[in-house]
């Protein structure tokens, strides 16, 4: 599914209709790694101040002991290395809007884990932003992430700069240039790369470009 280019204030507005529905909403933002997604999702919930708050579906990463229990830790970030459902239930209860605050986890970039109950989300706050690879995948327990959410935006960006993006981050946080590309061109970036493309269909917006 092409994309469309998108002036920033645009994506502002259609969040703040999100944020004045009168109830909760759960706006998802979507993308393969390196797309844009954290980013325009930090830029959105700095925008809207004290009516959003944001959580992240990489605070649901299994812990690094648990993928080595598991014998996954070479596949770290696939699909089946979050918590999926303590992800959808949280998502669920979020919009149910209760009376209490609730608690959402954090990755951690530094330590490379996630961390409990970092994140609070005043229950005043009307919209809840949250981003990630996999929000939009229709199979197995991943459908009932997309069933919690009002609105799905998806980036899908020009795969030269998403590639180019992400083989510095890895270069950022330790790895070998060399070791950063062979990840990114053919190892399980690529495949988790093509699988979230895939799942772009899902969403109510697609965006290749924020302006």
């Amino acid at each position: 599914m092409a994309g469309q280019r998108v002036r920033f204030e645009e994506l502002v507005e259609r969040a703040r209709a999100l944020a004045a529905a009168g109830e909760r909403r759960v706006l998802g933002i979507g993308g393969a790694p390196g797309s844009g997604k954290s980013t325009l999702a930090r830029r959105l919930v700095d925008e809207l101040g004290p009516d959003a708050a944001l959580v992240e579906m990489d605070g649901f990463h299994l812990a690094q002991r648990e993928l080595e229990r598991l014998g996954a830790a070479e596949r770290k970030g696939a699909p089946d290395t979050f918590d999926v459902s303590g992800y959808a239930d949280l998502l669920g209860r979020l919009k149910a809007h209760g009376p209490d605050v609730v608690y959402a986890p954090e990755f951690r970039r530094e330590i490379e884990e996630p961390v409990a109950c970092a994140v609070p989300v005043d229950p005043a706050v009307p919209l809840v932003v949250t981003e990630g690879n996999y929000l939009l995948l229709q199979y197995e327990k991943w459908k009932r992430v997309r069933l919690v959410l009002d609105e799905a935006w998806f980036l899908r960006i020009d795969e030269d700069l998403r590639v180019r993006r992400l083989v510095e981050r890895h270069v950022r946080y330790g790895r070998p240039e060399a070791e950063a590309r062979e990840r990114v061109l053919r190892g399980s970036d690529h495949v988790n790369a093509l699988m979230v493309n895939s799942s772009s269909a899902g969403a109510d917006l697609v965006i290749a470009e924020v302006r």
